[in-house]
């Protein structure tokens, strides 16, 4: 077994640096900026309507159906399902893991990539709706090969999407099961006890077969009463604990930006870190975290009873704002506040660290909400990666057609089960480290595609905009002739009830 992983490390390394090389960020960043500035910087112009149609409408929608059973899955909910894909370890592991191996710096490129992820996740959203399909079910299907195959019109490369994101989300679920059994065991005093860590393995692999038996309905539901929690709960502690060390905090800012444009690599110790690497933590970490270019928080968007596109690609706004500039900065702040650097290098423990941030601020109490915070952060990881790994087989073997699909559906969720429990003992840096090759690999097709239909997302926001100023011009709410008569003749109907 040691020799197969070491060789599985290797291929991993190899195929790491090139997809993480400086072409693949250079890919991103190009792709965000040609986004924001051919949507005249939508995140900014737009920022205080993506809160009014998300977070305001949200409020209102909750008082309004208080009580009553819905039918569908609502904006919310969806949007619940894919923050649950976004807010995980990344956002408390995968921050420290940052700062440890790229120096405080790697802070400021996440900040970077977030600002026009915040933009590329709105492109996602909006045409993952556009493009979106009715499946079987009356429910919906949509994600990056709906939108590469129906508009960019490349179906070889929407297949290579669909695959990719199948691996990816057992790479994800693989992180995020590590991190449930390390925290777990290491809170209870048996970090290496691998019969503890196995355990805990079933455990959370039983939980998932649970809920995802219940599909995007059941995993929303469930996300939309744990996100909101475990995230008011984390974010309370930090910044708790933020102004517990507030003396820290000029230098704590100060590091982030001073460390940014490292060029030279000082001699040891954690800012001994050079330029490249640091952009390339902070930028991985930061993708890894917000997930804005990967295309995988559009397939739960997609699922929503919601009709307009622009609507729910604001929701994509929110959701990388949030998850970034929120609680991935609350983290880098608290831990960077909480330490003094100095002791600190790449062969530290990310999450001994990331505890230690809790522990040494509020002791056992801060250790006990450690390890109940980051198991649910992963478990709602979990959960949402598997519908977004069960609708790309089904995208990739929907040439089977009827019983070969759904035996396809349900050999993956087997699978997926089944390697959440070997994930939970396996090495930690070696199951990180393949999550972010598989990730890298499912953004390229999606940013290819997203350059191509940049003039579509441009459109479709215009479109939007235009009707809600007064303009009497045809709705762009899906792609197909059919589902726009649809959705127009709904959105009617709701506003003729108001």
């Amino acid at each position: 077994m040691d020799a197969f992983l070491d060789l599985v490390a290797k291929v991993n390394g190899f195929i790491n640096n090139i997809v993480w090389g400086w072409p693949a960020i250079i890919i991103i960043l190009l792709t965000g900026i040609i986004l924001t500035v051919r949507t005249k910087f939508l995140q900014v112009t737009k920022f205080g309507d993506s809160l009014k149609s998300t977070v305001g409408e949200t409020i209102v929608d909750m008082k309004k159906n208080k009580g009553k059973k819905r039918t569908g899955v609502s904006p919310f909910e969806a949007f619940a399902a894919a923050i649950s894909g976004t807010v995980g370890t990344g956002n408390i592991i995968g921050v420290t893991s940052a700062i440890l191996t790229g120096g405080p710096g790697a802070v400021f490129w996440m900040w970077v990539s977030a600002f026009f992820g915040m933009v590329t996740n709105y492109s996602e959203n909006l045409l993952g709706l556009y493009y979106r399909q009715k499946d079987d079910k009356g429910g919906f299907s949509g994600g990056a090969f709906y939108y590469i195959a129906n508009g960019v019109k490349w179906k070889w490369l929407a297949y290579v999407a669909s695959v990719f994101c199948v691996i990816a989300a057992i790479g994800m679920s693989g992180v995020q099961t590590n991190k449930i059994s390390s925290t777990i065991s290491g809170a209870i005093g048996q970090a290496d006890n691998t019969i503890v860590k196995l355990i805990i393995g079933i455990v959370v692999a039983l939980l998932t077969a649970i809920i995802i038996i219940g599909g995007i309905k059941r995993i929303s539901r469930v996300a939309s009463l744990l996100v909101p929690f475990m995230s008011l709960l984390f974010m309370i502690l930090a910044i708790i604990g933020i102004f517990m060390n507030i003396t820290s905090l000029p230098k704590a800012l100060g590091m982030i930006f001073q460390n940014a444009f490292t060029f030279k690599s000082a001699a040891g110790g954690i800012m001994g870190y050079g330029f490249a690497t640091v952009i390339r933590k902070g930028m991985a970490r930061g993708i890894f975290s917000n997930e804005a270019g990967l295309g995988s928080s559009v397939i739960a968007h997609s699922s929503t009873e919601n009709k307009e596109p622009v609507k729910q690609g604001l929701w994509g706004v929110f959701e990388v704002f949030f998850d970034s500039f929120v609680v991935c900065t609350l983290t880098a702040l608290l831990v960077l506040t909480t330490f003094d650097l100095d002791a600190l290098n790449a062969a530290t423990s990310d999450s001994a660290v990331s505890m230690g941030a809790l522990t040494n601020n509020f002791g056992v109490f801060g250790t006990v909400c450690f390890a109940v915070i980051l198991p649910l952060f992963a478990f709602t990881t979990i959960m949402a990666w598997a519908y977004y790994g069960e609708k790309a087989t089904e995208f990739t073997f929907g040439w089977l057609k009827g019983k070969g699909t759904k035996i396809a559906v349900l050999t993956f969720k087997i699978l997926y089960v089944l390697l959440i429990v070997l994930a939970a003992v396996i090495s930690s840096d070696l199951v990180w480290d393949i999550s972010d090759t598989a990730n890298g690999l499912m953004a390229l097709p999606n940013l290819v595609a997203l350059i191509i239909l940049s003039g579509q997302v441009v459109k479709i926001t215009k479109n939007y905009y235009d009707r809600k100023k007064g303009l009497n011009i045809e709705p762009m709410l899906s792609a197909y002739e059919d589902l726009n008569e649809e959705f127009k003749k709904d959105i009617k109907s709701r506003e003729n009830e108001q």
